[in-house]
């Protein structure tokens, strides 16, 4: 109803109807103009949304695309994409290129054969920590001679960079697969945000950190993180010990020993199954570019989406592929199939 129309209702009427008449008049003028402002603002909501949106039960898939050259690529579209589930291709019900908050659980080694490498861990955790956006919420943990994970999420990089790490001892085990079975216990109840774990290490697992511990796997880690919809980033860098290792006897000790410099083999599996990236630094290269690498891959994926086939319950082996000529889309291998 229009101002016009509430100004003719009030022909012919007594004086104490214009009055009330005036008084539905205003009303209806404020309504009218309540409406409208609401009307920019559900507008303006509407713009920030999403493409496309699914509902129910969907499977959720963050894809990371790259060129021949290995650089990103961020601006292909929903027709741009291949969604297979067992193989079947899949209609795609969410596409979501926007970048999306981040719930960030950095875990860094403090084993003994990272005492020389503390200096390049605290600045290139700087160098991630400042690409941060508002709305990304981080936790920052360690592991050696135990697995500790700060108190909550923070955006302050005050306290970030006061829970670093300080000092290493040099005898600090690696417990690698227990520290990202507690990264991925410290989210908690996050409901929908978007979990990553960041795990940087330079050695192999070295098992349980006492005979009451139970030990965690490999395999542990990437069943827990396709169940609890996370990914995992893996950064690899050999050891900067203060003293080098001392070869064992015979062709089987030197190569034992060369390989004591490396880091765990699984470590790039469990980033690959997971959907996450795995970046192996070696002498000379630079650690804190590879994080802040990482911050600008989770800000520039595609979230996509599909209705499973089956709600039986079970594990689901997934691909993404990006149809464009020259760009491959990287993302998670396998889902847990929601169950009736």
């Amino acid at each position: 109803m229009t101002p016009r129309a509430g100004h003719d209702m009030t022909e012919g009427a007594s004086p104490g109807g214009k009055r009330l008449s005036g008084v539905m008049t205003r009303f209806l003028a404020y309504g009218t103009l309540a409406a409208c402002v609401l009307g920019v603002f559900g507008v303006a909501a509407a713009q920030q949304q999403p493409t496309f949106r699914g509902t129910g039960d969907v499977v959720r898939a963050f894809a990371t695309v790259t060129d021949k050259d290995g650089r990103l690529v961020t601006t292909l579209t929903q027709a741009d994409f291949e969604i297979r589930d067992e193989g079947k291709p899949q209609p795609i019900t969410l596409f979501d290129h926007t970048p999306q908050p981040i719930r960030l659980i950095v875990m860094l080694d403090v084993s003994g054969s990272m005492e020389g490498n503390l200096p390049l861990l605290r600045g290139a955790c700087d160098q991630l920590f400042a690409r941060l956006r508002p709305d990304d919420m981080v936790r920052v943990g360690s592991f050696g001679h135990q697995v500790d994970v700060s108190a909550e999420f923070t955006h302050d990089v005050g306290v970030m960079r006061a829970d670093l790490p300080r000092n290493i001892s040099p005898d600090a085990p690696t417990p690698l697969w227990r520290a990202i079975d507690k990264a991925l216990d410290s989210f908690g109840d996050a409901g929908d945000a978007r979990r990553v774990v960041l795990v940087l290490s330079d050695g192999k697992d070295t098992g349980p950190l006492s005979l009451r511990e139970r030990p965690v796997s490999q395999s542990e880690n990437i069943d827990r993180a396709r169940r609890d919809d996370a990914m995992i980033y893996a950064v690899g860098m050999r050891s900067r010990r203060s003293r080098p290792v001392t070869p064992g006897i015979g062709p089987g000790g030197l190569q034992a020993a060369l390989m004591a410099d490396l880091p765990d083999p699984g470590l790039a599996r469990v980033a690959d199954e997971t959907g996450g990236g795995y970046i192996e630094i070696r002498f000379g290269e630079d650690l804190a570019q590879a994080f802040a690498g990482v911050a600008d891959e989770l800000h520039n994926q595609y979230l996509l989406g599909f209705s499973p086939s089956k709600r039986d319950g079970k594990v689901h082996s997934l691909s993404i592929k990006a149809t464009q000529a020259g760009s491959k889309a990287r993302g998670r291998k396998s889902y847990l199939a929601p169950k009736e």
